[in-house]
């Protein structure tokens, strides 16, 4: 990795948990030639080029073969670093009760697959967070999943990562937009558009004209906004809490954990004054000591 003079690979990253130990260690099994000793990469070269010798000794090889040559150990190098990368930045996502022998081999080779050619930091270290997710959890990230992000475009992620900032946990994860015309929303780029477009690549359900609800729900309800509890009490035998036009998709519901998104008093104080105006009682909870 270029940030490692020794020109090593994951072996240099330090002194490595065990649950670090294995991913590495299962990964290089599904994938190969990953976390070998600190020579890796020098080794891979000098193979390479006696690879070359070799093949000029024995044939005469025109000059576009051997620039084709040297165009494919250099694009195999650059996919090896990115698996390295994204493995490396996966590390400190590790929860200490992490099981990644339990992560199947066929999940691995299919997410390798998939991002190995993602040389983009920001977007590797979205990756990162689904193999660590994986890790820590299996069946967090389905395939599906997986094939999904490898669609996104730059820009896609970022999109969802804006979105993101209106959702509630609300039993699970819950976008809250009532009006996509809001200058609350469309100030930061969602409305019906980019609504749309996330729809049509299947990260949520909009639907611009149908009021969605949570129903029957308990008289009295613990919502909260990263982090922030709420206690929602309803009058009436009504008990429903209307969220608006969106939803998440499974594959949605899967990556809003982890799209790095951040939090708007604006926002959370526009949906409490909705929810005042509508007549729930609203407070914060409070422990008994």
């Amino acid at each position: 990795m270029s940030d490692n003079p020794g020109g090593g690979g994951l072996i240099n990253l330090g002194e490595l948990s065990k649950p670090a130990t294995v991913l590495i260690e299962k990964i290089s099994d599904a994938v190969g030639g990953i976390a070998k000793p600190w020579q890796t990469v020098r080794v891979a070269k000098a193979e390479a080029r006696a690879d070359l010798i070799r093949v000029q000794t024995k044939m005469e090889i025109s000059e576009i073969e051997q620039r084709a040559l040297l165009r494919m150990v250099r694009e195999e190098g650059k996919r090896q670093e990115n698996i390295e990368n994204i493995t490396a930045k996966a590390i400190p996502h590790l929860a200490p009760d992490s099981k990644p022998e339990e992560v199947d081999d066929d999940w691995i080779t299919h997410f390798f697959e998939r991002c190995r050619l993602i040389s983009d930091v920001e977007m590797q270290s979205l990756w990162a967070k689904m193999l660590a997710g994986e890790a820590n959890k299996q069946g967090a990230f389905s395939k599906k999943t997986v094939n999904l992000v490898a669609a996104f475009d730059k820009s896609d992620a970022e999109l969802f990562t804006i979105f993101c900032t209106f959702v509630w946990q609300i039993g699970d994860i819950c976008p809250i937009i009532d009006d996509s015309q809001n200058k609350l929303f469309t100030d930061v780029g969602i409305n019906f558009s980019t609504l749309t477009h996330l729809d049509d690549i299947g990260l949520i359900t909009f639907d611009g004209i149908a009021h969605l609800a949570r129903q029957h729900l308990p008289k009295s309800l613990t919502v909260a906004y990263y982090g922030k509890p709420l206690l929602i009490e309803f009058d009436g035998d009504e008990n429903m809490l209307r969220t608006g036009h969106v939803m998440l998709t499974q594959m949605g519901h899967q990556l809003a954990p982890i799209c790095g998104s951040h939090p708007s008093e604006n926002y959370r104080m526009y949906v409490l004054e909705k929810w005042l105006a509508s007549g729930y009682t609203l407070s914060s909870p409070v422990r008994a000591t």
